[in-house]
């Protein structure tokens, strides 16, 4: 396959596309600027996503697109910042649809990156794909991007948003900012720790990425959670253990609001997230529990 990725240069996006090119599949990346670790074979454009659409030369082969370009969502949420995690997503995915309209060969599927703060914070409600979505400004946030994303679906474009979880690996995303104090024996439960994290390791967002690219039957939203969601207390516990260190001291809420002011929200939520899209349509997670996969991580 040609396939077309944003993102290319972030945590999952480097993962991903060494992946592809080692499945034999060509790759296109779409960024600001050309990183020095994309591997030589990758052909490069720029691309300001919020700004103007593609290239038409980036789209014009491409039998797939990956799109997980977006703004980070774990910063202080000033106006400015909101402005951008908006509009880096919604915007950015608006244009790359309005490109694609343009292609007189369009490519068969598009898998865009999402996220389960689709949902908001439920407690401990169970959450699948055909649960209603949250109120407050990532769920917005995400509703609308989904909404860009699900335009393409007019162009013939079978469209799967992955609403991604905490997603751990070694080289990025959460955990590798969690293991400092751990390792010093100085971590612990964010307030109660009775909200639930809905995580999956990193190879299984890798693996769900290339599930939806190659099964056509694949289309709407899935959860890329795994199986077995945990409370915070319960993940807390499970690291401090696999790293043979205690866990005894707690963050307060009132120190995660003066650090991270509106943002905390998002991190003190509750997301009791399943799989079941991905389950039903037979997708086989290699870490469904979060002992193994954390073991894993922390041996490589």
């Amino acid at each position: 396959m040609n396939i077309t990725v944003t993102g290319a240069t972030g945590f999952i996006g480097e993962r991903l596309v060494r992946n592809l090119l080692e499945a034999g599949h060509s790759v296109h990346a779409l960024g600001r600027k050309r990183s020095r670790t994309l591997p030589p074979a990758v052909r490069f454009s720029e691309w300001n996503s919020t700004e103007a659409e593609p290239a038409a030369e980036s789209l014009a082969a491409a039998d797939a697109i990956i799109h997980l370009a977006g703004e980070p969502v774990a910063q202080r949420w000033t106006p400015e910042a909101k402005q951008r995690i908006r509009s880096s997503r919604v915007d950015g995915t608006r244009n790359l649809v309005s490109a694609l309209s343009k292609q007189s060969q369009r490519p068969q599927v598009l898998v865009c990156a999402s996220a389960i703060g689709y949902y908001g914070s439920r407690g401990d409600e169970i959450l699948t794909e055909k649960s209603d979505p949250g109120r407050d400004f990532l769920a917005q946030v995400v509703v609308d991007w989904e909404q860009s994303a699900r335009e393409a679906e007019a162009l013939g474009i079978r469209v799967v948003p992955l609403r991604f979880g905490v997603v751990l690996g070694k080289d990025g995303g959460a955990l590798p900012k969690m293991l400092p104090p751990f390792r010093l024996g100085l971590g612990g439960r964010l307030a109660s720790g009775q909200q639930w994290m809905s995580w999956i390791h990193v190879d299984d967002v890798i693996g769900l990425i290339r599930f939806a690219l190659e099964n056509s039957t694949v289309r709407g939203p899935m959860n890329a959670t795994a199986p077995q969601p945990a409370t915070n207390a319960e993940f807390t516990r499970e690291l401090a253990a696999a790293l043979h260190r205690p866990a005894i001291l707690p963050v307060p809420r009132l120190a995660l609001k003066l650090l991270f002011g509106e943002m905390a929200e998002v991190i003190l939520g509750s997301q009791r997230v399943i799989p079941q899209a991905a389950r039903s349509a037979g997708f086989q997670f290699e870490y469904p529990e979060l002992r193994p996969a954390l073991v894993r991580l922390l041996s490589e």
